[in-house]
């Protein structure tokens, strides 16, 4: 199974394992996305977009490391600032199953992550999971 993970922090295979089950991720070929998300609404404006690809890099590969420790076939990419066209990118070239979205709990939330999971069940005919994870 073809699984797109959207993620902007470092995430393990436990988190694959609680989204979908241990024989799901087992089987699983996972496209981790990490979108170049902006720090500041300033430096989004002024398309100051090394620091946050930079960090979508870092995010990307040590989960993909993480992933491939743990015996889990991964491959990562940067992703655009917007979470959702991050995905249509992804998808063009992987034909996902399943998209796994990683957020955090309401109250820690940041400002993409608002609704991105019920947005991203209507954009996309691929079953959405939303994981909610603690920082």
């Amino acid at each position: 199974m073809k699984v797109l993970v959207l993620t902007a922090e470092p995430i393990s295979g436990d988190v694959l394992r609680d989204a979908l089950g241990e024989e799901a991720t087992r089987e699983a070929e996972v496209l981790v996305v990490s979108p170049a998300l902006q720090d500041s609404p300033l430096r989004f404006w002024v398309s100051d977009a090394d620091d946050a690809i930079g960090r979508a890099e870092a995010v990307q590969t040590e989960t993909v490391e993480r992933l491939e420790e743990e015996g889990i076939d991964a491959a990562g990419d940067t992703g655009e600032a917007d979470p959702l066209l991050a995905v249509q990118d992804a998808l063009a070239t992987f034909p996902a199953e399943r998209i796994v979205i990683v957020t955090h709990p309401a109250g820690e939330k940041a400002l993409f992550e608002e609704d991105v999971v019920g947005q991203a069940s209507d954009r996309f005919d691929v079953p959405v999971e939303g994981y909610e994870v603690r920082r």
